[in-house]
Formats: structure tokens, sequence, C-alpha cells
């Protein structure tokens, strides 16, 4: 898997695509509670069942491992440049399988498997594209469960309160955070997001029971263009093995 059948402007994309949709998460697993979350929350007026506070979810979040499936957007200017969608482990050294397509002339379709000593890449636009292993990056992970502890420690202000999902009771945080809040949970994000002049953004996000972010929704301007990441969870479970990909 030495020779490169993917064109370098695919993979510069795919990494572009992948800082911009901060496509990773933290959360834990429960065996019970395999589904999938609707894409829209409707706050309930009444108390929820099984309200709960988000500090008590987030405290053991981090600690196990978890597997789901995941569904990404990326808004440029208010239309639709990219989505990211594939199942991954979080909370562990981040493995998965993605695959991300752009919109515009020419369209993109690249798959990405990411095992725990490499990533390979193949064009899913051309037939016959192979895999082509590449480096795997030290820092491409974040931490969904970091995020939302920054949004409680900007104050009352982000704690919006439990609101129902298709009757899973959730918890929605919101705020603005700061750039260089961000660097020590998603450190790559940071990086890219501060080299294209973004100083903050807004952030809303909503969390189960055990902790895990089920929808997290991003906003910010890019130097006088607006910008939107909208990631969805779902299908949580035990952490996967992902294995090299075979031909084909």
């Amino acid at each position: 898997m030495s020779t490169l059948s993917v064109p370098r402007t695919a993979f510069v994309a795919v990494a572009a695509v992948a800082v911009a949709l901060t496509a990773l998460a933290g959360c834990k697993d429960t065996p019970s509670a395999k589904g999938a979350y609707p894409a829209t929350a409707s706050t309930s007026a009444a108390p929820v069942a099984g309200a709960f506070e988000p500090e008590a979810a987030l405290a053991e979040a981090q600690k196990t491992p978890y597997a789901a499936t995941m569904k990404a957007t990326t808004e440029v200017a208010g239309r639709e440049a990219a989505t990211m969608s594939g199942r991954a482990n979080f909370e562990t050294v981040f493995t998965g399988r993605m695959e991300v397509r752009t919109a515009g002339d020419p369209a993109m379709w690249v798959e990405t498997v990411t095992t725990a000593d490499g990533n390979y890449v193949r064009d899913r636009s051309k037939d016959g594209g192979g895999w082509v292993k590449t480096p795997r990056s030290p820092d491409n992970q974040a931490s969904y469960a970091g995020y939302a502890k920054l949004l409680l420690a900007t104050g009352p202000s982000a704690k919006k309160g439990m609101e129902d999902q298709g009757g899973v009771p959730v918890y929605h945080l919101s705020g603005r955070l700061d750039i260089d809040q961000v660097a020590s949970v998603d450190p790559r994000t940071h990086r890219s997001m501060k080299a294209k002049g973004v100083t903050g953004f807004d952030c809303d996000l909503w969390i189960d029971g055990q902790g895990r972010t089920v929808r997290f929704d991003q906003r910010m301007d890019m130097r006088g263009t607006s910008g939107a990441n909208k990631v969805l969870f779902s299908e949580f479970g035990p952490a996967e093995t992902f294995a090299e990909p075979t031909k084909g």
C-alpha cells in the first residue's frame, strides 16, 4: 500500500473536512441504550421523566470506551458542504470506519479506516480505487464530554435544562467558547480553526443520563463566512475492533 492511488488533493480535502466536522466524541457505554436519537430536540414544559444533573452524568462518562454510529454535516454560508458518517470508538484511541462526501463539482467521496497503527484511505468516486495507508494523526480525537465540561465551566447560563428527544431524557447545554478554551479537549480543531481566523464559536450540546453526547451543534464565523457543524450519535455499544481493510 505504499503506492499512492488517490490524488493528494483528496487527502487534503479529507483532512480539512475531518477537522471541520470535529467528528470525535466522549461518552459512556450502556448495553441497554442501543437506538437512534432524533435529529431535533423538543423541549417539554412538564418535568421530564428520568431527569438528571449534567455534572453527575459527566463524572464517569470518560472512563469507559464505547462505539457509536455518527453522522456529521458541515454547512458553509448556509449551504451543505460536506457530510461524514460511519462508526467509531470513542474515549480511547480513536479507530473507526467513515465515509466523507463533499458537495460541489467535482464532488468527493472518500472512505477511511483508522486502525491503531495507521489510517487507510480510498477514493470511492473512481472504479478500482485502492486503499492507501497514511500515518495516523497523534491528535485526531476530541472529547465531547470535555466540551460539555467546558460549557458547564462558563457558568449557570449554560444549563438550559432537561429536554425530551423521542422519549429519551437529555440535558441541553449551550454557550460560547473561545477558541483557546478547546485546546485541552480538541487540539487538532483548535489548531485548524485558529489558522482560519476563528476566535470562538457558539455551541449547543445534548447529553443523556450516562453523560454521552447525542448531539453537538457548532456555529462560527471564518473571516466573514458563516460555518456550522452538526454531529448526531446513535447505536451506542461496547468498543469494537477496526482492522486494516482488505481489497475491494
